[in-house]
């Protein structure tokens, strides 16, 4: 009987076998990818990427110039993400920590080992394990596995999981059995938050899934919280 991580690994090669690499986050510079992160809570990366491209066109896609803006301003710039009064929150409280704390540095954000840089970013009010993991990875290149709400429906829809389980069990199996790279761990999530978009939604199109060979749940929907 193939282990989890057999099993982790396999799903791995059939993805991108069939979706090819993903070449994600989207994002030109490590700070975008950032905002983009946060933005991206509850929303879709369409509505996401025109609240970024507003943020382009005013060129205020920077660290301070963005911190100056007052509220109404900054939610009226997102407003295509969604949320926008409750993101212009978040988004402030993260560029206050990253002032404050980095004075807007990419580099001297990444030179903090991952957990003590997790351990911070989870203290911005409106930063969730997801968002946190999300920056760590894409964003500042830490190996790091990101877990969402796709992951932990694919996982129990093959059996791995239960509906119960928490973040760090389910980033556990992934760090347990992949390659301790940071592409791999971006292009693994990439292709899963493919797979969750055409076939593994709430509703599953099993019939031509890449995955249908492999065991798997039919008959129930999968409806995390994570």
């Amino acid at each position: 009987m193939p282990t989890t991580r057999d099993q982790l690994l396999a799903f791995y090669e059939t993805l991108l076998s069939h979706f090819g690499p993903q070449n994600w986050w989207p994002g030109d510079t490590p700070f975008e990818v950032m905002v983009g992160a946060i933005l991206t809570q509850n929303t879709n990366w369409k509505n996401v990427a025109k609240a970024i491209a507003n943020l382009k066109q005013a060129d205020l896609l920077d660290p301070r110039r963005l911190a100056q803006l007052d509220h109404d301003r900054l939610a009226a710039l997102i407003k295509p993400a969604g949320y926008f009064n409750i993101k212009a929150k978040r988004l402030r409280n993260f560029l206050n920590w990253f002032i404050d704390r980095f004075d807007a540095d990419v580099t001297f954000a990444q030179s903090l080992d991952t957990q003590t840089l997790r351990a911070e970013l989870l203290t911005v009010n409106g930063v969730g394990q997801e968002t946190a993991d999300s920056i760590l990875l894409y964003g500042l290149d830490k190996l790091i596995f990101v877990v969402d709400t796709y992951t932990c429906r694919f996982l129990w829809r093959h059996h791995l999981i239960d509906e119960d389980i928490d973040y760090a069990y389910v980033q556990e199996l992934f760090t347990d059995a992949l390659p301790a790279e940071v592409a791999t761990y971006k292009e693994y999530h990439a292709l899963l938050v493919a797979l969750g978009k055409t076939y593994c939604r709430r509703r599953p199109a099993c019939a031509n899934c890449p995955l249908s060979r492999f065991p798997h749940r039919l008959e129930a929907d999968y409806m995390g919280s994570l």
